[in-house]
């Protein structure tokens, strides 16, 4: 009886194929995988359809409707159901994972910036089916659940933290505005590069780095013995609301940007630059005293601004001189976060301009949290620690370097 049943559904398909060619295959497909799932079914409960054994473990109850997308269009299948026991069948679980995987390949072509309209249309052509804009944002939505789970994890002992930011163009109540991304880098007790975590804030006031800095802390980031970052006023004040006691090293890069806006004329920026590259390299922070002191000297009849300014703000680049010389390379600027500026940039680029403020934070959390898993299986350390050194004794920190 089965093995009738098996040619009589083979033969409908046979039928369709003959009537319709090619154009016929959506339904011949449909109807020999409603009678594989009616096999499996059979196979499941231990009897045939209207089949009476003692070995039955449950029995069949009727049939519900499911329309599969697929290659050949939407497949309006059966789903035989049972009674007294559970049963899916395997054959469309296969498909299902094929599905999901499919929403995934959206999530992942929106991370690398591939719009809406353009991921509908990647997908039309390589899976010959029609995926619609809510499909992709849904794709998007679980995306959002890893992510945030990887923003909120919880951290632990980091020695060095760096903070930057920069900035996207996102759409805003009706406007485009520059909305600023937040970004923390750490080196952690084992000398491994990590990311800490990221925002996305109207701006860079104070209010929105303490918010920041503080879900750090609060998310158990203990042990920091450095903070790196640039001298924009409203990091400074959230940076001492926050983390008080914690040293502060400013980004010497900026320092020389900085540098440029105090010169009375552009045919000074060049040896001005040079003279700051030269302290910034001193050996030692009594070194970079004596330089400073020598090109205050040089400058303060040509350019008076600058000498004042160079006096207040370039010692605040030397905080470094106070660590290991084998780190201090690392730590003299957050070259380490710019790099991570440029990679977003790649990315965002394609984008250009953000609907809102959770697509743009989507998209820069997917990128940062890729680069954070390759840095913290990467067998290759960032810094080498020792346990014999102690913060500010450079003799044993020369010593350990020797």
């Amino acid at each position: 009886m089965a093995q009738q049943g098996q040619d009589k559904t083979f033969n409908a398909a046979v039928e369709l194929l003959l009537a319709n060619g090619f154009d016929g295959l959506a339904e011949a497909v449909t109807v020999l995988m409603n009678a594989t799932m009616v096999v499996e079914r059979s196979e499941h409960l231990g009897a045939a359809p209207y089949e009476r054994t003692p070995e039955r473990i449950g029995h069949a109850n009727g049939f519900k409707d499911k329309t599969v997308k697929s290659r050949l269009g939407p497949l309006p299948l059966k789903i035989p159901q049972t009674r007294d026991c559970d049963f899916y069948p395997r054959s469309l679980e296969r498909g299902l994972r094929s599905e999901r995987a499919l929403l995934l390949a959206i999530a992942e072509m929106y991370v690398q910036g591939v719009s809406t309209r353009r991921v509908k249309k990647i997908v039309e052509e390589l899976c010959g089916m029609d995926v619609s804009s809510t499909q992709v944002s849904r794709a998007a939505a679980t995306l959002d659940e890893h992510l945030q789970a990887w923003r909120q994890r919880k951290l632990g002992c980091y020695r060095y933290i760096l903070l930057d930011a920069r900035y996207e163009k996102v759409r805003q109540g009706g406007q485009v505005l520059d909305a600023a991304v937040l970004i923390a880098c750490g080196v952690d007790a084992e000398g491994k590069r990590d990311i800490l975590g990221c925002s996305i804030s109207l701006s860079e006031a104070e209010v929105h780095w303490r918010a920041f800095m503080s879900e750090l802390k609060d998310r158990g980031l203990y042990g920091i013995e450095l903070i790196v970052s640039d001298a924009h006023e409203g990091l400074k004040a959230a940076r001492k609301a926050v983390f008080p006691s914690v040293p502060w090293q400013r980004c010497q890069f900026h320092l020389q940007q900085n540098a440029g806006h105090y010169v009375p004329n552009r045919s000074m920026r060049g040896p001005v630059a040079a003279d700051l590259r030269d302290i910034f390299r001193a050996p030692n922070r009594s070194e970079a005293d004596r330089l400073l002191s020598k090109f205050i000297d040089r400058y303060e009849e040509t350019a008076s601004r600058l000498t004042e300014w160079a006096e207040q703000a370039v010692p605040e680049g030397f905080t470094v001189f106070n660590y290991p010389p084998s780190h201090q390379r690392r730590l003299r600027t957050t070259n380490l976060v710019e790099r991570l500026n440029e990679e977003i940039l790649r990315r965002t680029r394609v984008a250009r301009l953000f609907p809102n403020e959770a697509s743009c934070l989507r998209l820069v959390s997917a990128v940062l949290m890729e680069i954070a898993e390759d840095w913290q299986t990467a067998e290759k350390r960032y810094l080498t620690f020792s346990e014999e050194n102690t913060i500010g004794d450079s003799r044993n920190y020369r010593k350990n370097v020797a």
